[in-house]
């Protein structure tokens, strides 16, 4: 049931909860759960042994949530990681309140068609039968926010809450009937539509999020935040909406008071070092809509226009840049690793006119990940015996985990092979049925993988600087490691690339072509519809983490750390969390063709590098057994793995 307890309660017969009821074993179990549940949402925790001067409340905007399966209200990694800082939250007693949007549509499920191209369908989120309760007032009617938009037209929307442990997620919904067809659609897909439509979804987002945020803590009680954070700059519009609260509340503030009081509580973190990435409108269109919203406002909009400005040499004077707004407004910002966060600063050191590079204001929080939402069972239970359960992410827990006999920890990597094998067979089967083949042609699909080869994944979007296709430079040589009859290794892989990326599409159908050969099909595949049910069995099933990117265009990348705390080892270009991370006994540094400006050179270089590095090291160090068929120096690597990057 993908872990939705809506659905499961919905398909329980009431003959069978009656049952349920009248067992008083099971009562009493439920009880006790039940007892625990309460524990962990009122019990003091880390954040409260802080003491006063620690903030009582604290927002956190992001456009997208990756929490569940059950709440497809994701795209990537951007999605994933807040929903990991959710659950982090909650489980350190932070007083986090968390603010999105609810799509109707999510983001799109992948299918591939017969000659191996991208697909896309959006199955409509029905918010009834999803983990969510709208917010209501006393009187039970439901709680709506508006924001203007030219023309003296309204967004509104209502507010559906999904309850992250003791972290709620207010997510706004503009599919009301108090709003014209087209406003209904704002929130229609994440990331959909054109550069206005984007614009409308920022400024439900970051002006309507802040009033979802105060209606909230009207009916809670729950304290007021003193500090805004700002996932990515898609939410920036939140300090406009906060600097228009205070000069409504204080007659005698001016617009640079307000702005100084509202950066004092403003923290930006940036996720791309890809110009791309960032969100940047016409300042025209920004003007027409910040300039005409109903009269409420009452804000100078050249002075908020000018907090987006790209006034740095080489800026483009006719946009407005969500990012650079975003650094404006934070007191502090950071990127998510140590080599980010020197990109940053020299990607945005225009900002800071005079400032060498170094001293830019940018700092670097390296990512990580909610280890109990990622990390197999079968792993997390070698430590519950001896600390209870649930106690993954202490440090004291992977320190057990590390210690694990050889035997033990290599039969509970080929198990969860095993269990990945399964679900890929699965997945590829009902992918060739969509794709038009028939159940009579798929026999070989039972032989496809095999536990007892060296197994690497990949899996993330597919922006060309992810390099999805480096592997295939030299097929004739990929095919040779494939089949290599003494040490084989095999691949698993899977990715979604932008609807609107044909680029993208092109690399998925390049490798799905590969994959499709008869003679090497067993030994690659492609799972089409990578999401965070297919990443809970493919992170701890492989023995390898491949990550290729152009560095320095990977900002973090979360995946290699999930796949860590599994047992695999990196096997990686030297970008993002892996920079610094990387310790020559954790896995393998991928060598970098640093100062090559042709970029098909420089990928051939860095692919022939890859293939030299899985057939003489990674290969070698796996297939090489003692006389008990152990792979001693492999274990030892993991090992080393689990007890450093675990704590």
């Amino acid at each position: 049931l993908g872990q939705d307890p809506v659905r499961l309660l919905g398909e329980i017969i009431a003959e069978r909860l009656a049952e349920l009821a009248a067992d008083e074993g099971y009562v009493g179990w439920v009880r006790e759960r039940a007892d625990d549940l309460q524990n962990y949402l009122t019990a003091d925790r880390w954040f409260q042994t802080l003491g006063a001067d620690a903030p009582a409340g604290i927002a956190y905007f992001s456009p997208e949530y990756g929490i569940t399966s059950a709440l497809p209200q994701y795209s990537g990694g951007l999605g994933i990681l807040a929903g990991d800082h959710l659950k982090a939250a909650s489980d350190l007693g932070v007083p986090l309140m968390a603010i999105g949007l609810f799509y109707r549509a999510g983001y799109f499920r992948q299918s591939l068609s017969t000659d191996g191209w991208q697909q896309e369908k959006y199955p409509l989120c029905d918010p009834d039968g999803s983990p969510v309760s709208l917010l209501r007032e006393a009187d039970g009617t439901s709680v709506k926010v508006s924001v203007g938009l030219p023309g003296g037209r309204k967004i509104w929307a209502r507010i559906w809450i999904a309850q992250v442990g003791r972290v709620p997620l207010l997510m706004l919904d503009s599919d009301v009937e108090e709003n014209a067809p087209a406003e209904r659609d704002v929130t229609d897909r994440l990331y959909g539509g054109g550069g206005e439509h984007r614009l409308q979804q920022e400024m439900l987002l970051g002006i309507g999020g802040v009033r979802a945020l105060r209606a909230y803590c009207r009916i809670t009680g729950r304290t007021a935040p003193e500090v805004f954070h700002t996932n990515e700059g898609h939410a920036g519009f939140l300090g406009f909406e906060r600097i228009r609260e205070l000069l409504s509340e204080n007659s005698d503030m001016g617009f640079d008071e307000a702005l100084e009081v509202i950066r004092a509580g403003t923290v930006f973190t940036t996720h791309t070092p890809v110009p791309a990435g960032i969100d940047r409108f016409p300042r025209e269109l920004v003007t027409q809509y910040l300039g005409g919203a109903g009269g409420e406002a009452k804000l100078p909009v050249e002075r908020i226009i000018a907090l987006g400005a790209e006034t740095y040499p080489g800026g483009d004077p006719n946009v407005f840049n969500m990012a650079v707004m975003g650094l404006r407004l934070g007191q502090r910002a950071n990127g998510v690793s140590l080599l980010h966060g020197r990109v940053s600063r020299e990607m945005f050191a225009g900002l800071w006119p005079g400032f060498d590079a170094e001293d830019v204001p940018i700092e670097s929080i390296t990512n990580g990940v909610h280890a109990p939402t990622w990390v197999a069972r079968e792993i997390l239970d070698l430590a519950a015996n001896a600390l209870g359960p649930d106690q993954g992410d202490e440090a004291s827990a992977w320190e057990i985990i590390a210690q694990a006999n050889d035997e033990h920890l290599w039969g509970i990597k080929r198990s969860l092979r095993e269990q990945l094998i399964v679900m890929a067979r699965e997945r590829l089967r009902a992918s060739w049925v969509n794709r038009g083949a028939s159940e009579m042609e798929l026999k070989w699909v039972d032989d496809v993988l095999d536990p007892d080869v060296l197994t690497i994944g990949f899996a993330r979007r597919v922006p060309s600087y992810k390099r999805l296709t480096l592997m295939l430079r030299d097929p004739e040589r990929l095919r040779a490691l494939l089949l290599d009859p003494i040490r084989p290794i095999q691949l698993v892989i899977a990715g979604k690339s932008h609807p609107a990326d044909d680029g993208g599409k092109r690399l998925i159908q390049e490798l799905v072509k590969f994959a499709d050969e008869v003679d090497v099909r067993h030994r690659i595949v492609f799972l089409p519809d990578y999401d965070i049910s297919m990443a809970t069995l493919l992170y701890p099933g492989c023995d390898v983490w491949l990550n290729n990117p152009i560095r320095p265009l990977e900002a973090s990348g979360t995946s290699g750390m999930k796949a860590a705390l599994n047992g695999a080892l990196n096997l990686s270009i030297l970008d993002g969390w892996w920079d610094e991370w990387f310790d020559g006994q954790n896995g393998w540094a991928i060598p970098t063709a640093d100062g090559i400006d042709d970029p098909d050179r420089r990928d051939d270089i860095e692919a022939a590098a890859l293939y030299d590095l899985i057939e003489n090291s990674v290969a070698s160090t796996f297939y090489d057994r003692d006389q008990h068929g152990m792979p001693r120096t492999w274990i030892a690597m993991v090992r080393h793995t689990l007890g450093t990057l675990g704590p």
